[in-house]
């Protein structure tokens, strides 16, 4: 498939939003067993078991029922026409936002060190975020597929449809 250069960039940039945002987690995650109090076995609960479970829920539960996975569709679809991923201030806002999360995070982690409230929320939304970013990868690729889409994507001229 020849995709437009703005298919590309779109495609490559949900890509590296979950890389990023899957890297973030995991730093975060040995963040927490470096510095959270309760041993390894509470940490690895709150921040792997349970999250795992948001994690599979917000990834399967989109792709599993058709009126969710047309909706996410959708959404991914125009993410695409709006331009995210095609332009540096779409990249810099979402770095911007991912940012922001992961830093959420950490003083979240550091404030339950100090004596402050368990993170076990702040790592199952995360991780129920990276469940939606994966399952927006998966429907890239599925909706490259539709012959519709697939000729909008593939055409010379198709920037200008957007």
């Amino acid at each position: 498939m020849a995709h437009i250069p703005a298919w590309r960039n779109f495609r490559r940039a949900q890509d590296l939003t979950l890389v990023m945002a899957t890297l973030i987690y995991a730093g975060a995650v040995l963040h927490a067993f470096q510095r959270l109090p309760g041993g390894a076995q509470m940490i690895a609960q709150r921040a792997l078991l349970w999250p795992a479970l948001f994690f599979a829920l917000a990834f399967l539960l989109p792709l599993a029922f058709g009126a969710l996975r047309r909706g996410l569709a959708r959404y991914v679809w125009q993410s695409f026409l709006a331009g995210f991923g095609q332009s540096a201030g779409s990249i810099v806002v979402g770095i911007g936002l991912l940012g922001g999360a992961a830093a959420f995070m950490y003083w979240q982690i550091s404030s339950a060190a100090l004596g402050g409230r368990y993170p076990a929320g702040v790592f199952s939304g995360y991780a129920a975020g990276i469940g939606v970013l994966a399952g927006q990868v998966v429907l890239v690729r599925l909706l490259q597929r539709d012959l519709g889409v697939r000729a909008r994507i593939e055409a010379p001229d198709a920037s200008a449809d957007r």
